[in-house]
């Protein structure tokens, strides 16, 4: 419902600006400053009110991402990146440079398939080497045990303590 003088107009509903938009501003701010400026905020209301630093530090913990880098950073980052990965695959409008692009991306994928197959071929042959190793120091181990078991066995048909 709108009222209207002869030079004011008011309204019944609550304006722009408000308690919340001054928090999300608040909020922008310190993600802006990064993730010590939220550490130096939460500080300041323990020593305001023990019971201010502990809302702000279960907001941190619960709504933010207290241990990540900044929660600014963070959103930009995601957003960019996923610009990016539809920019590449937007054709430019030059049938050329597109048809290159394919091949050099096609070309790329095949290098790197044949990169993950080398690196398997070489992961397997480094643990055959290990396992091969370890199977020849058992058996060199086992054969020096029984040389030793069989020195110090005494022989069958000798007494004890006879020579």
């Amino acid at each position: 419902m709108q009222l209207e003088t002869a030079m004011h107009s008011y309204s019944d509903t609550a304006p722009q600006g408000g308690f919340r938009n001054t928090l999300r501003r608040g909020e922008a701010w310190l993600d802006a400053k990064g993730k010590w400026a939220w550490i130096a905020f939460m500080v300041l209301g323990f020593l305001v009110n023990p019971f201010i630093g502990l809302a702000i530090l279960a907001y941190l913990i619960w709504g933010k991402q207290m241990f990540a880098r900044s929660c600014g950073q963070r959103r930009h980052h995601d957003q960019s990146w996923g610009r990016h990965g539809q920019r590449v695959s937007q054709p430019t409008g030059n049938s050329a440079f597109d048809d290159y692009k394919a091949q050099a991306l096609r070309r790329l994928e095949e290098e790197q398939e044949a990169f993950e197959d080398f690196l398997q071929r070489l992961r397997s042959s480094k643990d055959k080497t290990e396992f091969d190793s370890f199977m020849e120091d058992r058996a060199r181990a086992t054969a020096a045990q029984d040389a030793t078991e069989a020195a110090t066995k005494p022989e069958t048909g000798v007494r004890p303590g006879e020579y």
